[in-house]
């Protein structure tokens, strides 16, 4: 028997960064293989980056030379053949493309901007969205998802939360019909670590030194070790998995810097393990009623599933009716881990559209 052929999806990728550059290194490198075992072939038509613009070529960007470009420092709009505007949000709204694959870093300052915008346009067309961007989904998941909803088209964010280690398609999709109650999770790998290594002797300083010098840890680690990465997550989960949208400030927070060390010692002589927690729960029935949302260094039995969760692995333990906890572990770190959650999704929605 014939294998069909593949079904032809043309996207705009917009944010050359690691994320961005290891997508389009997968895309070109698997083609073959995503045909023959997905049924999907996929064309890069727009691109964009922060320093250059975007830029557009109906008939697919040529893939090589646009990471060669990155590779060297230089323009993407020096590339032969493209259409060139020196915004995304410029490019987007001209041109055409059957996917979006947003992949900027949106910072919870700008209230999610430039990627709110992206993904508002893309939608508000009826284009699907998929997004490793946290703090547009953080802030705004419940409006994009209704956006998505109201225009008939897939909106996928897995790299937001645990990057390639499916938890929202988990929950939101595999166990649709279940009604969850609560939950709580270890989110930030970089944090955990850094815990796991004081657990083993290392003072504070010790253990984030380490984790900069393994590319784990930023020179300004701040939005892992002081909380709002956590929170981004904690809010992602809220708004995609229980239909709540949450403001920040509603997401207490205490970061992992400022540990006593009595409570490093106490977690080793109680065989008990620090976790930096993220917890969410609601006092009624999915999602409702008031809600209790925090981030914070706590001290877990040793038999608590999240007590085994050490290093650079991320879990989640949700409830629901009428299904019980589900635990979902997996590795939470890195740019090649967020392309593939991001790959995934792309995956997905391709076959969909098929």
């Amino acid at each position: 028997m014939d294998t069909p052929p593949a079904r032809h999806s043309r996207i705009w990728v917009v944010g050359f960064g690691t994320v961005g550059r290891w997508l389009l290194a997968a895309l070109h490198e698997h083609a073959e293989r995503l045909a023959a075992r997905y049924g999907v072939a996929i064309s890069v038509v727009g691109l964009a980056s922060a320093r250059d613009g975007f830029i557009y070529d109906p008939a697919g960007l040529d893939l090589p030379a646009a990471l060669a470009a990155a590779s060297a420092a230089s323009p993407i709009t020096q590339l032969p053949g493209v259409q060139r505007w020196p915004d995304a949000i410029d490019g987007l709204r001209a041109t055409h493309a059957d996917i979006l694959v947003e992949v900027t870093a949106s910072q919870a300052a700008g209230g999610g901007e430039p990627g709110l915008s992206h993904i508002r346009e893309a939608l508000g067309r009826g284009i699907p969205v998929v997004t490793s961007n946290k703090w547009p989904m953080a802030l705004h998941g419940v409006e994009l998802a209704a956006l998505a909803r109201g225009h008939r088209v897939p909106l996928r964010a897995e790299s937001t939360v645990m990057s390639g280690t499916p938890v929202l398609s988990s929950l939101v999709d595999g166990l649709a019909g279940a009604v969850p109650v609560g939950l709580r999770g270890v989110l930030n790998a970089t944090a955990n670590a850094i815990l796991t290594d004081m657990a083993a002797g290392q003072t504070y300083p010790d253990a984030l030194a380490d984790a900069q010098r393994a590319g784990l840890a930023e020179r300004d680690p701040s939005a892992d070790v002081g909380g709002p990465d956590s929170v981004a997550k904690v809010m992602i989960l809220s708004a995609l998995v229980f239909g709540r949208q949450l403001r920040r400030e509603q997401v207490a927070c205490r970061g992992i810097s400022g540990i006593d060390p009595a409570l490093v010692e106490q977690a080793r002589t109680t065989r008990s393990r620090l976790r930096h927690l993220a917890t969410l729960e609601f006092t009624g029935p999915g999602g409702t009623g008031q809600v209790t949302a925090s981030v914070a260094p706590v001290l877990l039995p040793g038999d608590d599933r999240l007590a085994a969760v050490n290093g650079t692995d991320n879990a989640v333990v949700c409830r629901l009716n009428p299904v019980g906890e589900v635990t979902i572990i997996g590795p939470g770190a890195g740019p090649q881990l967020a392309g593939q959650g991001v790959l995934s999704d792309l995956i997905a929605v391709a076959r969909q559209r098929a």
